[in-house]
């Protein structure tokens, strides 16, 4: 008995040890749980029902060996998907570089406007639906000096407080509307499989759970975080422990909100504004009708939250991936030091900033048309992602032939998907 109890405690140590050294998982979750979630998700269950939660597992499951590629490679060969990428030759670094500068731009400009977006219920700011670019380019001020002069260790501590805050009332939010006599259930389906449908589904799925850049960046973390701690990485265990709390939190999380857009929306004949500070108000308007005015901050933050640390991640993200891939293309190993790294967050800042200032008309467009982007470059990138694991990682280390056998269907899936897009629906 006191050998079994003695067992159990040891055992309960090592998960709360595990549990504490979370930070990459984190991080991947903070930046996959935001348009996907409070735009696309809420929109799914408002226009198609329940059954849009089918597509979410599917997407995640799917998807699951091209993202676990990431800390996989990091945490058993010690250097990330970029150097598996260079071992392939700099074509491939080429190309990627090329997918992540035609999207990023994009990309931050899109999160950064639903962020400013759901700012302006939340701080209660008189700002025009014109005037939310000016705030987007403030925020992005705020994340470079949070990056800047924080670093990656305050990056890493601060996306375990968001995510535990979106994590709460997220889930708070949900139960309510669950058990709200008010509020209706909403249909199983009514998904019709039309050509509108299905756009709206490759729309959704390009960004469920995440761009497959994420993959990568994932990758960069882990060795980011082996740096400041000045230790070793954790091992291949840990590692994957670490990425499947954030997957498989992000897949749950994305389910709340379908399941918050099918209760709160469905049937409601409310066309969602187009421009990001009218569907904040509108999403955040809606759901305290329904569930009481208490509710009003409770949403607020929880939609607030979510879009920050994702504007935060992708901004860190893409400051370290161009570098990075540069540096790789040139042959070179420098360290990227603060001066540098302000560079490339100011270009991308500046970069996202001109987009929203100069081109940003509709919200709803410029997420439809950069998910739709991610999705044709998503078999891309996980296809790379498959010949460096397959490829290059000693065998002793690669994933089982289960999880080898559902990346070629899922990337099938994309490419048909794909291939579908490109000659039926454009």
């Amino acid at each position: 008995m006191f050998i079994n109890n003695s067992k159990q405690i040891v055992s309960s140590f090592k998960e709360m040890n595990r549990l504490q050294k979370l930070g990459p998982g984190l991080l991947y979750a903070g930046a996959a749980v935001g348009v996907s979630h409070i735009v696309q998700s809420t929109q799914a269950g408002a226009k198609f029902g329940w059954i849009m939660l089918i597509f979410v597992v599917l997407a995640n499951v799917l998807k699951y060996p091209f993202f676990e590629f990431g800390p996989r490679y990091a945490n058993a060969s010690g250097k990330s998907l970029l150097d598996g990428y260079k071992q392939l030759g700099n074509w491939s670094l080429w190309l990627f570089l090329g997918l992540t500068v035609l999207t990023m731009f994009i990309i931050q400009a899109a999160v950064t406007v639903v962020t400013a977006g759901l700012a302006v219920p939340l701080f209660n700011l008189n700002l025009g639906p014109d005037d939310v670019w000016v705030l987007s380019g403030g925020i992005l001020i705020v994340c470079v000096s949070i990056l800047r002069f924080g670093g990656f260790k305050f990056l890493d501590k601060l996306m375990k407080v968001i995510m535990l805050t979106l994590c709460i009332t997220t889930l708070a939010a949900f139960l309510v509307a669950l058990g709200n006599d008010m509020v209706k259930p909403g249909p199983f389906s009514k998904f019709d499989f039309s050509q509108e449908s299905m756009v709206f589904l490759i729309s959704f799925l390009g960004w469920m759970p995440a761009p497959m850049d994420i993959s990568v960046w994932h990758s960069i973390w882990s060795l980011k975080k082996k740096e400041d701690k000045g230790k070793q990485l954790d091992d291949l265990k840990t590692g994957l422990f670490d990425f499947k709390v954030g997957y498989w939190g992000t897949m749950i999380l994305a389910m709340f909100f379908v399941g918050l857009g099918t209760l709160m929306l469905y049937g409601s004949g409310i066309k969602m504004a187009p421009n990001a500070a009218g569907f904040a108000n509108q999403l955040i308007q809606i759901y305290t009708e329904a569930l009481g005015d208490w509710s009003y901050y409770l949403i607020a933050i929880a939609a607030f939250t979510t879009m920050f640390s994702t504007t935060l991640t992708c901004l860190d993200a893409f400051g370290r991936i161009l570098f990075n891939t540069i540096q790789k293309i040139q042959d070179k190993n420098d360290l990227q030091t603060d001066y540098n790294r302000t560079i490339w967050l100011l270009i991308t800042a500046m970069g996202a900033t001109y987009i929203l200032g100069a081109h940003m008309t509709n919200m709803g467009s410029l997420v439809k048309f950069i998910t739709i982007l991610s999705f044709l470059a998503a078999p891309i990138i996980a296809f790379l992602n498959y010949r460096v694991v397959f490829g290059i990682l000693p065998e002793k280390f690669r994933p089982s032939k289960t999880i080898q056998y559902l990346s070629w269907i899922g990337l099938g899936f994309m490419v048909l998907l794909s291939i579908y897009y490109l000659v039926v629906a454009i």
